[in-house]
């Protein structure tokens, strides 16, 4: 999961957890029962100080729109923007002050919002099922900030409310365009961050990795994308060819590969960001090739 900006809804927790409260807004349920089933499921994020704050946001946000916002999930939020606790987490993660204060326009004028009534509660709308961006098997191409080409394949492409995909980010880093053969012998990028002294903190996107404590030892690059914002994509992405999958996955049995809703923080970013650690850093003495994770029998060591 990323976070993209400074605006409330600009991260992957706030967006996984505004979504999933309308999910279950839309089938039927009541707002005081969704909001009770959140947070007795989400009690991870609710312990941990980086991230707590943008679960509360999303909880209040939804509620609001729904006009049943808590009383008192109002003043849990007012107090954590009054106290700037907020903030704080964003300073003791290194962003610099030109975000703090872009940051601290956007809590107030969240908090603003929230004190005005809304005209009428959101309505419920019918689910509607979304074929996805994507079909499984695809291979994918796009540029590298140092010039070259990098892939990734598209392991399975789910029809639903979001049209999900799961990405599998390569190690292909080439000059010229990677080829169908280029994907079937390529390697799954492993991500690791050693320190938070590898991370350019006036990039946004570094602060993302530092907000979310990214300390993660040989993680593969995999994971689901449910394209909220289907034209967020700023890097030109090509499909090159198309590889057969013999496995199948689901986003509800494989949810420890996480969830992204901006390829750009993802698929792209993060192998700009391995691959220029790895000029300092040893690479993994792990390996995981697309074969494992394509045909049968596959390797589990990075369950």
């Amino acid at each position: 999961m990323g976070t993209w900006g400074t605006g409330i809804s600009s991260n992957d927790f706030y967006a996984d957890i505004y979504a999933t409260f309308f999910d279950y807004y839309n089938e039927g349920f009541e707002v005081s029962d969704i909001s009770e089933k959140l947070i007795a499921e989400s009690q991870c994020i609710i312990e941990d100080p980086h991230h707590c704050n943008n679960f509360w946001f999303a909880l209040a946000k939804a509620q609001w729109e729904c006009k049943q916002l808590d009383p008192e999930l109002f003043l849990r939020v007012k107090e954590i923007i009054d106290t700037e606790a907020d903030l704080e987490v964003w300073r003791q993660c290194g962003a610099n002050e030109k975000y703090i204060k872009k940051r601290k326009i956007v809590l107030d004028k969240f908090l603003l919002d929230l004190q005005r009534e809304k005209t009428n509660a959101k309505k419920r709308k019918k689910k509607i099922i979304r074929q996805p961006v994507f079909e499984k098997g695809d291979c994918l191409t796009f540029k590298l900030e140092n010039g070259n080409y990098g892939g990734a394949v598209v392991l399975e492409s789910i029809a639903d409310e979001y049209g999900h995909n799961l990405f599998a980010t390569t190690r292909i880093n080439q000059a010229t365009k990677p080829t169908k053969e280029d994907f079937e012998k390529s390697e799954i990028l492993l991500v690791y961050y050693e320190s938070y002294d590898d991370i350019v903190l006036e990039d946004p996107v570094a602060l993302t990795v530092k907000i979310e404590r990214r300390r993660d030892i040989h993680k593969p690059a995999i994971f689901w994308w449910y394209p909220v914002r289907r034209k967020d994509t700023s890097h030109p992405v090509e499909k090159i060819a198309s590889i057969v999958i013999d496995l199948e996955y689901s986003h509800e049995n494989h949810g420890f590969y996480g969830y992204v809703a901006s390829l750009d923080n993802s698929m792209i970013e993060v192998a700009n960001r391995q691959f220029h650690l790895e000029k300092t850093k040893p690479l993994s003495t792990n390996k995981l090739t697309i074969r494992e994770l394509t045909k049968k029998k596959k390797s589990r060591w990075w369950f």
